[in-house]
């Protein structure tokens, strides 16, 4: 189904829109704005896809358990003395 809707470009949108036209990019003023209504979608739909999976990685994250900047420090640390040790045997 094909809905009519009157709307304004810029003057200099319109120009772009008709150079397309005229170079045999598009086969009318009207798909060239659909196209382009078709590509915002799809970015749209990215961005909802990808805040998505990063709400998927971070809520276990905060609800995970706290731990503070010199503990992790810590932690990090004997990570460290661990793995030297391990290549040393």
């Amino acid at each position: 189904m094909t809905v009519k809707r009157s709307i304004s470009l810029t003057d200099e949108q319109h120009e772009f829109a008709k150079q397309l036209v005229a170079s045999g990019k598009f086969g009318s003023i009207s798909a060239v704005l659909q196209h382009g209504l078709e590509l915002v979608r799809e970015t749209v739909m990215d961005e909802e896809m990808e805040r998505e999976a990063l709400r998927r990685v971070l809520l276990p994250r905060l609800e995970g358990e706290f731990v503070s900047g010199e503990e992790m420090d810590r932690r990090i640390l004997a990570m460290i003395a661990r793995e030297h040790r391990d290549d040393e045997l």
